[in-house]
């Protein structure tokens, strides 16, 4: 290494430490489409991630059930412990002491204070479902219908928060388009500003000063949107950095820098209103609570009547200190080895109680379907609200952009007549503002509609991501 390169380094080192404190490295800027948008604003959200534990639990729900099935219960219980060995004097008529077997026999048999040991005792109880008309397997079936139901519920709850985020990125879409307007305006603004003080300077007798004043309220107005235009579009791009968890170093901006109609023309309301009866989530989610209340049901009355099972039971227990007794009449509590098994009839005779519950899943049941009736009743009515402010937010874009293309033709007409000395200040002055409101209105009017749109393809259970912009 020469010592040229050397010095470019220590000059390169020297000028990063003694950068000023607002001195910022430039940022990456990452463009991203709207269903990138969507994507990461929903796999970002809190929310979401509360909801969805609704899905999961009602799939351990499902999962509950299916284990009623296989030994819905199967107990394990163990007793340990010290316990003294047991002693004997007894003999037999030959004389002969008594046989640890048959200590039982011994009226006068006693404890062995001196000889102790560990007791362990083990104890096994299950019971196996043979029988049950259908009881279990139906639970089963409500249970899953109950999963499918919060899955759909889950779906509608992201469909809103999908509209949400579609708002948010095309409210970006907007911000940025209404700087670009507004910094068009600010140049004409500027040289009309340097129009009239070189008139001033020349002392023209044509210049109206009350027009003058007209003017310089205008510049304070305009200065005024254009500084609110600029906190919207902070305020937009710090939402976005928060729902996209974007670090220090990382800017997004829309992949769509200008605001255009959507392409997708409307169709028919009729043709909302059946793809909503087909793929609104909130409608499957009813549906499938339908189910689960029908399964539901059928489970309550079958379980009122007997339910025939295999029942198995064991016990083991060992003390080395104390001897097993070999006839099987005695037991010996801290010494022995069972088993057992065989079939049982399980009924609850609370006849009142199953009535008045059968009674309950069936109104249960009703009032799903009826609920059915009336989400689909607040569905059409939503969609037909939706249709009639899309259809009246076409218009609007239609009739404002007429307005707009005459206003361009009006400002282009004064701009002519003043470079030709013939116009006049006041007319080139409302001529600008009313472009400028025009073409504001336009883009807002472009957006209305798009958001409109993105409504009533929510409320139809269509993907706003299929909405695409006129090229």
């Amino acid at each position: 290494m020469n010592f040229k390169t050397i010095k470019y380094q220590l000059l390169l080192i020297s000028s990063l430490l003694f950068l000023p404190p607002h001195f910022s490295f430039a940022q990456d800027t990452l463009q991203i489409s709207l269903s990138e948008f969507i994507q990461k604003g929903i796999n970002n959200s809190g929310e979401v991630h509360f909801r969805k534990q609704d899905v999961n639990l009602a799939e351990n729900r499902v999962n509950q059930a299916k284990s009623q099935r296989i030994l819905p219960k199967f107990d394990l219980n163990t007793q340990h412990g010290l316990v003294p060995g047991v002693a004997s004097d007894s003999v037999r008529p030959n004389g002969n002491k008594l046989p640890k077997d048959e200590y039982y026999l011994d009226p006068n048999l006693s404890n062995d204070w001196e000889n102790w040991s560990i007791f362990t005792r083990a104890e096994v109880n299950a019971i196996q479902p043979l029988f049950s008309w259908g009881a279990i397997d139906n639970a089963v079936k409500a249970a899953q219908a109950g999963a499918e139901a919060a899955r759909d519920q889950f779906n509608a709850q992201k469909s809103q928060l999908h509209l949400k985020l579609y708002d948010l990125y095309y409210s970006y879409v907007l911000t940025l388009e209404l700087e670009r307007i507004l910094d068009d305006a600010q140049s004409q603004i500027n040289k009309i500003d340097d129009k009239i003080d070189e008139m001033e300077k020349k002392g023209n007798s044509d210049l109206d000063q009350s027009d003058v004043y007209k003017f310089k309220v205008y510049k304070s107005v305009f200065a005024m949107r254009a500084a609110e235009v600029k906190e919207n579009d902070q305020f937009i791009k710090e939402t976005w950095n928060y729902l996209l968890k974007a670090d220090s170093g990382t800017v997004y901006e829309p992949e769509d820098q200008f605001l255009d109609p959507v392409q997708q023309q409307l169709n028919a309301v009729d043709f909302y209103k059946k793809h909503a009866l087909s793929n609104r989530a909130e409608i499957q989610g009813i549906e499938a609570g339908i189910k689960a209340a029908k399964f539901g049901l059928k489970a309550r009355k079958a379980q009122s009547y007997p339910m025939l099972f295999l029942g198995l039971t064991a016990s083991y227990a060992n003390t080395p200190n104390r001897p097993r007794q070999s006839n099987p009449f005695i037991i010996n509590n801290t010494n022995y080895a069972t088993a057992g098994f065989g079939l049982g009839i399980r009924q609850n005779l609370n006849f009142y109680e199953i009535k008045t519950d059968i009674q309950k899943n069936r109104i249960q049941y009703k009032k799903a379907k009826f609920l059915k009736d009336a989400a689909v009743d607040g569905i059409m009515l939503d969609i037909m609200d939706k249709y009639k402010e899309a259809s009246l937010a076409d218009v609007k874009v239609d009739k404002t952009d007429d307005a707009f293309v005459t206003s361009k033709k009006w400002l282009r007409q004064e701009q002519l007549d003043y470079d030709l000395g013939i116009g006049q200040v006041k007319d080139m002055v409302d001529a600008l503002k009313t472009r400028l409101e025009m073409e504001v209105n336009y883009k807002r009017r472009i957006f209305e509609f798009n958001k409109k749109m993105a409504e009533l393809y929510q409320a139809a259970g269509m993907p706003l991501t299929s909405l695409k912009m006129k090229n």
